[in-house]
């Protein structure tokens, strides 16, 4: 089984800048991709991003050109870098990992834009 911990969230103001951080329980080599989510009161948990374990990258329209999903596999780590944040990207985020069919999340990190 996959754990995941989330760290990095915070509140900040419109057009800062956080950065999320993701550490798996094991190796992620062995994972065939990770990704964010989010979600916001009263909505539905949508992708924010993801990458696979070849380094194969997307993202919601919403975020591109603002937010960079990346990885460190030496660290088992995986990072989401928010630049450009506007209120509506206030959610809770969500790290998650499938493995072998399998899904796996995080306990989730709160990240609020102040206007």
């Amino acid at each position: 089984q996959v754990q995941l911990v989330e760290s990095g969230g915070g509140l900040v103001q419109a057009g800062g800048s956080l950065r999320l951080s993701c550490a798996a329980s094991e190796n992620i080599f062995s994972i065939n991709a990770m990704g964010w989510y989010r979600q916001a009161p009263g909505k539905q948990r949508e992708l924010v991003a993801a990458i696979t374990s070849g380094g194969s990258t997307n993202y919601a329209d919403s975020v591109k050109g603002r937010f960079t999903i990346s990885r460190d596999n030496a660290k088992n780590t995986v990072y989401l870098q928010m630049n450009s944040l506007k209120p509506e990207d206030t959610a809770v985020y969500y790290c998650n990992a499938r493995k072998e069919y399998i899904t796996y999340w995080g306990q989730g990190t709160q990240v609020t834009v102040s206007s």
